[in-house]
């Protein structure tokens, strides 16, 4: 069950820093494909901040819901 909440509190993380760089630092590099269907106008930067912030919103609450499964027991 440890394993679990690690994994639970490790794929929160990773979702809010993805979401964190692509949305606020502006790496869209993180997004695959995304610079080629961008060069090819299939793809703009308002899709690109859409897919951070949408990474971001999943990966807080699933952070907040792991830390609290560790700190319950």
């Amino acid at each position: 069950m440890t394993y679990l909440k690690v994994v639970i509190v490790l794929l929160g993380l990773a979702f809010t820093l993805f979401g964190y760089f692509i949305y606020f630092k502006k790496k869209y590099n993180l997004i695959n494909g995304f610079e080629a269907a961008f060069k090819a106008g299939r793809k703009s930067e308002k899709y690109a901040k859409r897919v951070g912030m949408v990474e971001f919103i999943i990966g807080i609450p699933i952070l907040i819901a792991g830390i609290a499964l560790i700190i319950s027991g």
